[in-house]
């Protein structure tokens, strides 16, 4: 269940699994800036996709899968005095991969729009429909 709520109302609707939007997320925010793992957490958030905290070890397994298929690279950060840290960014082919979701999302975007005037449509259809009735 999605779980989102106003003050009167809980949904219940199976909702979209916002994990799904983690690997573009990921590539958007390095596109943004390159950055270390655990400082990408704090970013993602701000797009909107997560619901609640995040297992930072999630972050790193979708890292890792990245790096594994290219589209991310990484390297060791031994500098400073505390603990070695992996410093991430975008490759070329992590950039052609963040243009096809871009264009998957715009086309959802506009999908979905559809789809909410449609419902409004109707919906003041049927309102003009019953105020009437009780006029009469």
């Amino acid at each position: 269940m999605c779980q989102s709520t106003n003050e009167n109302h809980v949904c219940q609707c199976p909702g979209g699994k916002t994990e799904r939007y983690l690997q573009p997320s990921l590539l958007l925010a390095l596109h943004l800036q390159h950055s270390y793992g655990y400082d990408l957490l704090g970013r993602i958030k701000d797009f909107g996709f997560l619901d609640g905290d995040l297992d930072p070890g999630t972050i790193y397994r979708h890292l890792r899968r990245l790096e594994d298929d290219r589209f991310v690279s990484s390297e060791w950060d031994t500098t400073g005095t505390g603990p070695a840290r992996r410093f991430y960014e975008i490759t070329p082919d992590g950039e052609m991969l963040l243009k096809d979701w871009v264009m998957f999302m715009e086309r959802n975007y506009n999908n979905l729009g559809n789809f909410l005037r449609q419902y409004r449509q109707t919906l003041s259809e049927k309102r003009k429909h019953i105020s009437r009735k009780e006029v009469i």
